[in-house]
């Protein structure tokens, strides 16, 4: 028998809040409807869930207070389906830790696709065999546990970026190419979208730079991609 597939979705909007509750049904996961911030903050500390769907316009708490409780615990994953469509936000969202952005008004197949994508990877990742521990300079990585400890420090990660650093640790001399990095942690072809990349990788170097601003541990090969810097 499979196992459930729970996903939380926050949207204040009863139609869109029933619309996507009745796409994640068609694909048998099982969803939970929330209809604010704060309602959306109870079902979190009741129980894990596999993924969460997170307007951004929310009463009571917003979905970037929301998403910062979520991505601060380094628990599910997130897609942002929202109106507030800037280029802007969605950088801010993708920085805070949401692993996907997706523009209202959005189309139900795309929604569809893209749930099942990202469900897809996680269930791959934690699929994949990977030595249990990596080590890089002052990085130690317990890859099953998530966890991920640099100069004395325990760093909380997203899901894509303890994804992208462990890909870099699992082979510290390999040059990854953006395309290269996106197939692997978005288990989806790449399209050309540097910016995705690009903001993952950023979020990631900040992370390991403040917990040892004199060492540099992920290295930009121009051109070419990146790699650990040995």
């Amino acid at each position: 028998m499979e196992q459930q597939i729970d996903i939380l979705v926050v949207e204040d909007d009863n139609d869109i809040n029933q619309l996507l509750c009745r796409i994640i049904k068609k694909s048998n996961y099982s969803p939970q409807p929330a209809y604010s911030g704060t309602e959306a903050l109870i079902y979190l500390e009741k129980q894990k869930w596999d993924l969460i769907l997170l307007d951004l316009m929310l009463p009571g708490l917003t979905g970037e207070e929301i998403l910062a409780k979520v991505t601060s615990k380094g628990s599910a994953p997130v897609i942002i389906i929202s109106a507030k469509n800037e280029q802007q936000t969605k950088v801010d969202s993708l920085r805070t830790g949401a692993d996907d952005f997706i523009s209202k008004p959005f189309d139900v197949e795309e929604v569809s696709a893209r749930i099942d994508s990202l469900l897809r990877r996680y269930r791959l990742s934690k699929e994949t065999p990977m030595r249990e521990q990596l080590t890089h300079k002052d990085i130690q990585m317990d890859v099953e546990a998530k966890a991920v400890v640099v100069n004395g420090t325990k760093l909380t990660l997203t899901a894509r970026e303890h994804a992208i650093l462990a890909i870099l640790m699992s082979s510290p001399k390999k040059i990854f190419s953006k395309s290269n990095l996106f197939a692997a942690v978005w288990n989806e072809p790449f399209l050309g979208d540097d910016n995705t990349v690009n903001v993952h990788m950023s979020n990631l170097r900040n992370k390991l730079s403040k917990a040892n601003p004199n060492e540099e541990y992920i290295e930009t090969i121009w051109g070419m991609g990146y790699r650990l810097k040995s």
